[in-house]
């Protein structure tokens, strides 16, 4: 069953604190940096945008939100607990969940088998995991291939069984590894409407992205990278005319619309 407490209940019961917290996060790797100074919050039902050039250390963060990787320094914490030390399991156990850039689908495996192996990670029993498993199908809009080998689905399908896998495991956090990479227009729409949809259900959101056109008017703020450091945050009309972020990363056909 996927969570369909909206923000304003969250509020209602006193859970406004930001539900992610990241403070002073270094990333080193020998003498490079990776990552330096981050610090931000996600407020609880939010669907923030994590963008920046290629190298801005954008992936590396996304990894140590999501436990793949512990930070050199600093403190992450989720619902008001240090998860610093917490590897991706126990986040997972939690209510953080991730995709993929690259879909990581087990391709000889049925679509609604896949989705079960997120189901696990709430339903133990492999019956309960299964029933689960078909009303995630139907909201991300796969029901109609529940039977299908993940190998035989579209690039588009395999973005969406991605997601699917993720909110089997009835995340609070989502994070999305570049999910509009290489859609049509109209495949991109889906997606926005499905992540809408996602943050309807209290669902907060945070999504890397380079998909400009489509990020922009989708999330509600904006944490813009530069070479691992925090260039500029805030609602996304603000930083897509700021001079730096036009600089680094957006062009000049940016500052002129």
């Amino acid at each position: 069953m996927i969570p369909a407490t909206d923000a304003r209940t969250a509020r209602d019961l006193g859970q406004d604190r930001p539900i992610l917290q990241l403070s002073d996060i270094w990333q080193r790797f020998g003498g490079l940096v990776a990552n330096a100074e981050v610090s931000f919050d996600v407020p609880r039902g939010e669907i923030l945008g994590l963008i920046g050039p290629n190298g801005a250390g954008k992936s590396t963060l996304f990894a140590i939100i999501a436990g793949a990787r512990k930070p050199t320094q600093g403190q992450v914490v989720f619902e008001g607990r240090d998860v610093t030390a917490l590897d991706a399991p126990s986040r997972c156990a939690l209510g953080i969940a991730r995709t993929y850039q690259v879909p990581r689908s087990f391709d000889s495996m049925s679509v609604l088998d896949n989705v079960m192996v997120g189901s696990f990670a709430r339903h133990p029993r492999a019956g309960a995991a299964r029933e689960a498993a078909p009303e995630v199908l139907d909201f991300t809009g796969l029901a109609q291939r529940a039977l299908v080998l993940a190998g035989e689905l579209t690039p588009p399908e395999r973005r969406r069984l991605e997601v699917a896998r993720a909110l089997a495991t009835q995340p609070q956090l989502l994070l999305l590894d570049e999910v509009m990479t290489g859609l049509t227009p109209s495949e991109a729409r889906k997606g926005v409407e499905l992540i809408r949809r996602i943050r309807d259900r209290g669902i907060t959101v945070i999504m890397v992205e380079h998909v400009m056109e489509i990020v922009m008017p989708l999330v509600d703020r904006a944490v813009v990278l530069n070479l691992g450091r925090v260039l500029s945050k805030g609602a996304p009309q603000d930083v897509v005319r700021d001079p730096a972020v036009i600089s680094a990363y957006l062009g000049d056909r940016h500052r002129a619309a």
